[in-house]
């Protein structure tokens, strides 16, 4: 991870914690075309923790931490990553293992944001 895709992550962390209470405890991103691509790591809350414990549980979790952070970005445009990528957001693609708190979000723009900020990928 280099330091604009390790921004990229620090700027996750902070929307998903002003919009949502909490951010992940760990956060990898990848540059991979027009692609954002964020591995998170500690989503849970100790009280969605105690809700996995059940299978409605589960299941209720996994559609509120896919469709609701979906939502969120919707309803608050993700400027801050547009001006640090210089690029426009257009989809975000969620998902979450709730037994393993993982997931993966992937943010797409409209811009080959690897060929502009890792030029080192491209030439190996």
């Amino acid at each position: 991870m280099n330091k604009y895709e390790a921004e990229f992550s620090n700027l996750v962390r902070a929307f998903r914690k002003k919009h949502m209470g909490k951010g992940p405890r760990k956060i990898v991103t990848t540059f991979c075309k027009n692609w954002a691509i964020c591995e998170l790591e500690g989503n849970l809350s100790p009280v969605e923790k105690f809700i996995a414990n059940y299978d409605e549980g589960k299941q209720m979790l996994r559609a509120a931490r896919t469709e609701m952070v979906k939502e969120m970005y919707r309803q608050n445009h993700p400027v801050e990553m547009e001006e640090f990528l210089g690029a426009k957001f257009v989809d975000l693609f969620v998902d979450i293992d709730i037994e393993r708190d993982f997931g993966m979000s992937i943010f797409v723009f409209d811009q080959d944001i690897e060929a502009k900020f890792c030029k080192h990928k491209r030439e190996e």
